[in-house]
């Protein structure tokens, strides 16, 4: 039987109805949306970078992708705007690890470069820049290009609550999945545009599109504190409490640091004092904003 005499709809609803089968749609283009009449509207600007390796100051930049959307402020997705995307060939051979991770090769970026007048051309009109890790994408894309220093970013991966809402992972490929449709992945233009249409779909418990919940929480100011010199014995205490380690030689270097809401800086500073270093300390913290999130700066 030809493709063009199946009802792919119906069976795929039957399928589904069926309580049998879970069914994937491939992803395609995103239609335009009409905006409703008085609807403000921003532009927001989704990334994705391969690089040599994970450390920006001294891995480079291989390729890169920018897909703008215009969104609601209450976090509806309306439409697409043209992808960008560029190659480039990086000062030394690419490894071969990042290869079998990125499928990009030598060859593919031989000769290669990408347009800073084009990317800042590109990425001016976004209120809002998004990427799926943000904490690696942003510390790239500000060496490597001024006009993501003068913007505030979000995350797709830490900033939406993929848990609560009954997913399993928080990997692109996995929550996609999780939200009825696949794609053809390991190209940067093509991770952004499922990123996009991961962000219009309804969250399955909170009935928000999941962008609504990114932009409630970029939106929203924390404060991050450093728990310089504590004591070596409390670190699991720390640990547990959700400390990280800052193993970086940044300031100040090589500390326990945690991040949390404007409403509980007080409780944490007073846990620390009564638990951690028991007696009166002033310790350094710093108001995070949406700005410098994700940044080096922090």
């Amino acid at each position: 039987m030809a493709e063009q005499d199946l009802d792919l709809e119906a069976m795929a609803a039957a399928l589904r109805a069926s309580g049998e089968y879970r069914v994937l749609r491939r992803l395609g283009p995103r239609p335009r949306i009409v905006v409703p009449d008085g609807v403000a509207t921003r532009w927001g600007l989704f990334v994705d970078v391969e690089t040599t390796g994970l450390d920006p100051r001294r891995d480079e930049i291989i390729e890169l992708a920018m897909v703008p959307f215009r969104y609601g402020l209450d976090g509806r997705i309306y439409e697409t705007g043209e992808p960008f995307h560029g190659f480039r060939q990086p000062a030394e051979p690419i490894p071969a690890e990042i290869t079998a991770l990125t499928g990009i090769d030598d060859a593919m970026v031989a000769g290669k470069s990408i347009d800073l007048d084009a990317v800042t051309a590109a990425a001016a009109p976004a209120a809002l820049v998004i990427a799926h890790n943000a904490a690696f994408d942003r510390r790239f894309l500000e060496r490597f290009c001024e006009v993501f220093r003068t913007k505030p970013w979000a995350c797709s991966m830490t900033q939406v609550d993929w848990s609560a809402e009954g997913h399993e992972g928080v990997k692109l490929g996995y929550l996609a999945a999780g939200a009825g449709f696949f794609y053809d992945r390991h190209r940067a233009v093509n991770d952004c545009a499922a990123a996009i249409e991961l962000l219009a779909t309804d969250l399955p418990r909170s009935g928000v599109p999941a962008l609504a919940k990114l932009l409630e929480t970029a939106r929203t100011p924390t404060w991050r504190i450093w728990a310089e010199n504590s004591p070596f014995a409390m670190k699991d205490l720390l640990k547990a409490g959700g400390y990280r380690w800052n193993g970086d030689d940044g300031v100040p270097p090589r500390c326990w640091y945690i991040d949390v809401a404007d409403a509980r800086k007080d409780e944490e500073l007073s846990f620390l004092q009564k638990e951690i270093y028991r007696g009166e300390i002033h310790l350094l913290s710093r108001r995070i904003d949406a700005h410098d999130r994700f940044s080096d700066r922090c």
